[in-house]
């Protein structure tokens, strides 16, 4: 059996690798039109921050690594076309068009940046951030150019952790958001605004600041004699700047599903439970892909590479035939950032959500710290728990703090996806040593906390 693989991210290649581990008869073969493979986009920010040393450390694994494995890669390889009644794919190598054949078809294509039509958009030192080439080439520009200023447009995770390892090498960096918060996707406002109100702190010093401009677009990228960055128009207000960064979202890229005859649903490729699509023997994964919220039953995206992955395993075990291999489940989009010494983290619904999809809830915000009172080094902890109003189901958490912030989300993620009540959260059992937790979890706190709130509603 002959397998081909379409993109080389961390559906691609975990696809790729999940055949090879179960069935080392398949051949496997995998294309991308990058020059580099195996690298974690989501580090791109920190290798410009200077906090990871170079972009060659982000790469976990060349080609070659994959051939020895039995894997063929095939970078620099732009796929052009797919018939999928006749199972051929049409690629682009150099200027020599190349045809393959294959029994099963995976689609890792991934997303694209969305670039909205901004008058001078296409200006020298206007970048996007989604591939290492990309980052590349900021770090070029800004040390060909001596850039100090730099405006970034869109407010989301990966905009915030460029406007934030920006400001760590030395530039002043200016945020543009059109709606009226920070993290819109990630976090409620309320959240949000203990986010915003840290980095505003942070801008005490001499050092470069970062600035926080909402509710607001970018009217207009203003550029010099000679074609480059030199300003950006925010309302009536004129920005300085030397580089533009779009950080304004990712759309799915669905060109070669579409190629393919895939069924395509409100905003990617729709699959069944194994990631197959409505073309017999032809799967997809990743960004690309439509999957089900955990809470509303209805279709959403899950653009992380922990998706990516679980999807990937799936298909993988599928196809290589393995007995009782797994089903796609659906999902509660967990996820978390560092922005400075901010660990910043949410899962399942949040307040915004619930509102949009019509669920009563009730909600509660817990200050709590990261260790015992009494132990050296603890930081605030801000929990946020959004519970269902009729049956008391923990539907959402989002947590926020200098340390711990990350197992506690995941621990909230496993209780959100067994329908764990409140009530039930604040009878469960938690850990404790002074230097790493209070007595009374911070979980646990907040738990509690709601528990009280829904009494004194129910009075």
């Amino acid at each position: 059996m002959k397998v081909l693989v379409i993109g080389t991210g961390a559906a691609g290649l975990t696809t790729a690798s999940t055949i090879r581990k179960y069935n080392s008869d398949i051949e496997i073969t995998v294309l991308t039109q990058e020059n580099y493979i195996a690298y974690s986009p989501c580090a791109i920010p920190y290798v410009i921050g200077k906090e990871i040393k170079d972009f060659k450390t982000i790469v976990m694994h060349e080609p070659e690594d994959y051939a020895k494995k039995n894997v063929e890669i095939l970078i620099n390889s732009e796929v052009v076309d797919i018939n999928a009644d006749e199972k051929t794919v049409v690629y682009k190598k150099a200027d020599e068009i190349n045809e393959i054949k294959y029994d099963k078809l995976v689609l890792a294509t991934g997303g694209t940046p969305f670039i909205p039509p901004i008058e001078g958009v296409n200006s020298k030192g206007v970048f996007k951030v989604r591939t290492i080439q990309d980052g590349m080439d900021i770090q070029n520009y800004i040390n060909k150019n001596g850039v100090k200023k730099v405006v970034v447009a869109g407010a989301g995770a990966i905009g915030m952790e460029m406007a934030y390892c920006l400001k760590e090498i030395g530039i002043d960096v200016s945020v543009i958001e059109m709606v009226p918060q920070i993290f819109p996707r990630a976090l409620d406002p309320d959240m949000a605004k203990i986010v915003q109100n840290y980095l505003e702190e942070e801008n005490t010093s001499e050092d470069a600041k970062l600035n926080i401009i909402l509710e607001k677009p970018v009217g207009k990228i203003i550029a010099d004699d000679n074609g480059a960055v030199c300003g950006v128009m925010v309302g009536e207000e004129t920005l300085e700047a030397q580089m533009v960064i779009m950080s304004t979202g990712v759309r799915s890229n669905i060109a070669l599903a579409q190629k393919a005859g895939c069924k395509i649903g409100r905003w990617a490729v729709l699959t069944d439970e194994i990631m197959e699509t409505s073309v017999a023997d032809v799967y997809a994964v990743g960004d690309c892909v439509e999957v089900v919220d955990a809470i509303t039953g209805e279709q959403t995206l899950s653009p992380f590479g922990t998706t990516a992955v679980r999807q990937a395993k799936v298909v993988g075990k599928n196809i290589a035939k393995l007995e009782n291999a797994p089903v796609s489940k659906p999902v509660l989009n967990s996820n978390v950032t560092k922005i400075g010494k901010l660990e910043i983290a949410g899962t399942g619904m949040s307040e915004i959500g619930a509102g949009m999809n019509n669920i009563e809830v009730i909600t509660t915000i817990t200050k709590s710290a990261s260790r015992a009172r009494y132990y050296p080094g603890g930081k605030p902890i801000y929990i946020k728990l959004i519970v269902k109003k009729d049956d008391n189901r923990v539907i959402g958490c989002q947590a926020i703090g200098e340390e711990r912030v990350t197992e506690r989300i995941d621990a909230m993620s496993i209780a959100i996806s067994k329908g764990v009540t409140v009530e039930e959260l604040a009878n469960m059992e938690f850990s404790y040593a002074p230097p790493v937790s209070m007595v009374v979890d911070p979980l646990f706190l907040a738990a509690e906390n709601t528990v009280e709130k829904i009494k004194k509603e129910n009075q």
